[in-house]
C-alpha cells in the first residue's frame, strides 16, 4: 500500500469527533459519518461493515452514560427481562397461604426471642418485585469492581492501539471506559434476575438485601425449594417464614448491624484488583460488535486474581459475621419451630442449601470475587445453642444490643469465657480484668506521678533540688520513698 492509500489521519479524527460528540454516528441520519469515512478505515485494516455495528452498539452504551459512568440502568433492565420472562403473578390463594404462616410464625417467635415483632407486616413478592426491592444493594456491593473493570479495560484498550493512533484516540478513553462498565452492569443484571429465581426469601443469601424491618417470601420459587423433600407444603412455609421473620427481627432491633455488614462486604470489594495482564490479553483480540468472550471473562472472574491476604482477613472477618448472624438465627428457629415434625429436616435443608448455593449465586460469586458462605454456621449455632443454655433467652438476645458486645470469632471457638462474662455479669460480679485494664491502669499511675513530680520547667540547685522563686530550697518532700 502506497502513502497516497493510506486514510488520512484528519478524517478519521472528523470521524472519531462525530461518535465522541454525539453527533449520530448513522449514516441515515442527519448530520451523521458519511459511509464513504469507514471505507477509509480499510486502511487500518478494518472492516466498515463492522465498524458501522460496532459504533451502533458502542453509541448506545455511550448515550446512556456520557459522563463515563456505569449504566445502571442496564443492569435493571436485564435483571427484569429475566425476573418477569415467565410472565407468572402471585394467585390470591398463596397470598393467603403465606400471610397465616407468617401471622402464626409471629407468635412462635415471640415465645423463642425477646426481639420485637416487625413494625411493617411481612408480604409475598414476585421475583421482580424482589429485584425492585434488592437491585440497589446488589448495586452497591458491585460498583468497586465495576469501576476496576471499567478503569482497566481503558487503560488495556489504549496499550492495544498503534502509536499513531493514540493522539487521534484519546478520548475514546471515556467511551471505552462506559462500555466496559455497562457490559458489566448488564452481566451484574443477568446475575440478578438468574437469582431472582433462585431465592425463597428476602434474607435467604444471608446479607440484609432488604431494607431493615422488612420480611418477603418469594411464592414463585417456593415449590423448587421443597420439590425432593417430601414434606408437605404447609410446615415448609411455616418454616420458611419463621426463619425469615427472625432474620428480620434481628437487623430491626441491631440497627448498626446492616451497615457492619454491608461495610465488611464492601471493604472486601475495593481490595479487588483487575488482572490485568489477563485484560491486556483479552483486548488484543476484542472484538465490541461480539462481546461474548467478555462476558464470558467477567462471568468466570477470569479478570479477577488471586486473594492478597488482606482481602483474606477481610473475608475471614465476613465469614465469621454471617456466620454469627445465620447460627442465632438457626437457633431462634428451631426454638420457635419444636412443634412442626419435620422441623429438624427442613433445617438441615436450609443449611446444605446455603452451604452449597445455586449457580446464580455461584455465579454471584464470580463476578464479585465474593461467595457469601457463612462457613462456620454449625459452630455458630452450637455456640448460640450453649449461651441460650446458659444464660436464657434475655441474656442471648442482650448480646445484639450493642457492636461490642456481639460475639467474637474467639466466642465461636470457645463459648465458655463468653458463657463465664454473661453469668458474671447477670449475678452483679464485677467483670474479671483483661490486659485492657491492666494497661489503662498503668497509663493512669504513669500520668498520675507525672503531676506530682517535676514539671519540665521547673528549676533546679546544683543537687538537683528544686527551688522557690526566690532561689531557696524548697522543703523536702515528707512522703517516704
Amino acid at each position: 500500500m502506497t502513502d497516497d492509500d493510506r486514510p488520512d489521519p484528519d478524517d478519521f479524527a472528523e470521524l472519531l469527533r462525530n461518535l465522541l460528540g454525539g453527533q449520530g454516528g448513522f449514516p441515515s441520519g442527519p448530520g451523521g459519518i458519511d459511509p464513504a469515512q469507514f471505507e477509509q478505515l480499510r486502511g487500518l485494516g478494518l472492516d466498515p461493515a463492522m465498524m458501522q455495528q460496532v459504533i451502533r452498539q458502542l453509541q448506545g452504551a455511550f448515550a446512556a452514560g456520557g459522563d463515563g459512568g456505569i449504566d445502571w440502568a442496564a443492569a435493571r433492565t436485564q435483571a427484569l427481562h429475566l425476573a418477569n420472562k415467565d410472565g407468572l403473578g402471585i394467585s390470591s390463594g398463596d397470598r393467603q397461604d403465606f400471610d397465616h404462616a407468617f401471622a402464626l410464625a409471629t407468635l412462635w417467635l415471640s415465645e423463642a426471642t425477646t426481639i420485637s415483632e416487625l413494625a411493617t407486616a411481612p408480604r409475598a413478592l414476585t421475583r421482580g418485585q424482589w429485584v425492585e426491592a434488592t437491585l440497589p444493594v446488589w448495586q452497591e456491593l458491585a460498583e468497586p469492581v465495576a469501576t476496576s473493570i471499567a478503569d482497566a479495560m481503558t487503560e488495556a484498550i489504549g496499550t492495544q492501539l498503534p502509536e499513531e493512533m493514540k493522539d487521534m484516540a484519546a478520548g475514546a478513553g471515556r467511551l471505552m471506559r462506559t462500555v466496559g462498565g455497562s457490559l458489566f452492569a448488564a452481566q451484574l443484571g443477568a446475575v440478578v434476575g438468574a437469582l431472582s429465581q433462585e431465592v425463597v426469601s428476602g434474607g435467604d443469601v444471608g446479607i440484609p438485601l432488604l431494607p431493615d424491618g422488612e420480611a418477603a417470601i418469594l411464592p414463585q420459587n417456593f415449590a423448587d425449594f421443597g420439590r425432593d423433600l417430601e414434606i408437605d407444603d404447609e410446615q415448609l412455609a411455616l418454616y420458611l417464614a419463621t426463619r425469615e421473620l427472625a432474620h428480620a427481627r434481628l437487623f430491626r432491633h441491631a440497627k448498626w448491624l446492616r451497615l457492619h455488614v454491608i461495610s465488611q462486604v464492601t471493604e472486601f470489594a475495593r481490595g479487588l484488583h483487575v488482572d490485568t495482564d489477563a485484560l491486556e490479553e483479552l483486548a488484543s483480540r476484542f472484538d465490541p460488535s461480539s462481546p461474548e468472550e467478555l462476558r464470558q471473562a467477567l462471568e468466570s472472574g477470569a479478570l479477577l486474581p488471586a486473594r492478597s491476604e488482606a482481602q483474606t482477613a477481610a473475608l475471614t472477618r465476613l465469614e465469621n459475621l454471617l456466620a454469627t448472624i445465620e447460627g442465632w438465627v438457626d437457633v431462634v428457629t428451631a426454638d420457635a419451630t419444636e412443634r412442626l415434625p419435620a422441623a429438624d429436616r427442613i433445617a438441615e435443608a436450609v443449611r446444605r442449601r446455603r452451604a452449597v448455593g445455586g449457580p446464580a449465586e455461584r455465579a454471584m460469586g464470580s463476578l464479585v470475587g465474593l461467595e457469601l458462605r457463612p462457613r462456620r454456621l454449625r459452630e455458630a449455632a452450637a455456640m448460640w445453642r450453649a449461651v441460650t443454655d446458659a444464660v436464657g433467652t434475655a441474656g442471648r438476645d442482650g448480646l445484639w444490643d450493642y457492636p461490642d458486645l456481639m460475639p467474637s470469632a474467639e466466642d465461636i471457638d470457645d463459648p465458655a469465657a463468653l458463657i463465664a462474662r454473661l453469668q458474671a455479669a447477670a449475678r452483679g460480679d464485677a467483670p474479671e480484668r483483661d490486659a485492657m485494664d491492666d494497661a489503662l491502669d498503668a497509663l493512669l499511675a504513669a500520668a498520675a506521678d507525672g503531676s506530682e513530680g517535676l514539671s519540665p520547667d521547673s528549676p533546679a540547685g546544683p543537687e538537683g533540688d528544686a527551688q522557690t522563686d526566690d532561689g531557696t530550697d524548697a522543703p523536702e518532700d515528707p512522703r517516704p520513698v
